[in-house]
């Protein structure tokens, strides 16, 4: 597993490079048919990934947001790659540096590897069942991830929201939680703060899609978080005939 996770991740590092080739310079938006933005950059992550994938010698099928009529079903062994080549579209063209490049592999349903990189940013977060988690900085200093706990009952709750995608049912979710205090991010990098402690709790009472969450829900859970659904059931990825994920919690306390 580790050889592998090292493989995905100088994929998704390959791509974080070309989505800062057009970062930097002038780029159009197109708008595709759920009207949610499309640049260049989702283009060239999303072929330098599948291709990628695709030349490993597993031979385990892709599911990629970009190309989701290519996915044929999960393999034999209930396995298939989930990729988002950019993850915050928003905030790429917002350029406000919160977007991820986001690989993850599921097998019976389950994320057992998973790859965010945050190329402005510099970092990656790295999990693999029987690996733990790690978080990668800039300068290639790795450091344990490790949830923070519920906080104690004199200390506001530190809550992950989102940039681009406001929910009118947070406010009566925020209510019900008691004291507490917001911090607004985009992407995937909403998981990955939960799992190396920097927050307690994500709420998102709006939609996402498998892709949106697959990888980073690896690295929580590697880190000792749990990823769950309103009804307390672990947020799953089951052969992909629906798409869209359910509303759902991330805590950081196992």
């Amino acid at each position: 597993m580790t050889k592998l996770l090292e493989d995905v991740d100088r994929l998704a590092r390959d791509a974080g490079k070309a989505i800062m080739a057009v970062y930097r310079r002038e780029f159009n938006v197109e708008e595709k048919d759920d009207k949610s933005p499309l640049t260049e950059a989702d283009k060239a992550a999303h072929e330098i990934i599948v291709n990628g994938l695709n030349a490993l010698p597993m031979g385990i099928p892709v599911l990629s947001e970009e190309d989701i009529d290519a996915f044929p079903v999960p393999d034999a062994e209930g396995r298939y790659w989930l990729v988002d080549p950019l993850d915050g579209t928003k905030e790429f063209i917002k350029r406000n540096d919160e977007f991820t490049v986001n690989i993850a592999l599921i097998e019976q349903g389950k994320p057992v590897l998973g790859v965010v990189v945050a190329p402005a940013l510099g970092t990656a977060y790295l999990a693999a069942e029987g690996l733990g988690a790690v978080k990668v900085e800039k300068d290639g200093t790795r450091h344990t991830l490790q949830v923070a706990g519920r906080p104690d009952a004199t200390t506001p709750w530190r809550v992950v929201g989102s940039r681009s995608h406001p929910s009118p049912d947070l406010a009566d979710w925020l209510n019900k939680l008691g004291e507490h205090e917001m911090l607004p991010m985009g992407s995937s990098l909403k998981l990955c703060v939960i799992a190396e402690g920097k927050a307690d709790v994500y709420p998102r009472l709006g939609p996402t899609c498998l892709w949106d969450t697959g990888a980073a829900q690896a690295v929580v859970e590697q880190a000792g978080g749990r990823v769950e659904t309103l009804e307390g059931e672990p947020l799953g990825y089951a052969v992909p005939s629906e798409t869209l994920n359910p509303h759902f919690v991330v805590w950081g306390n196992g």
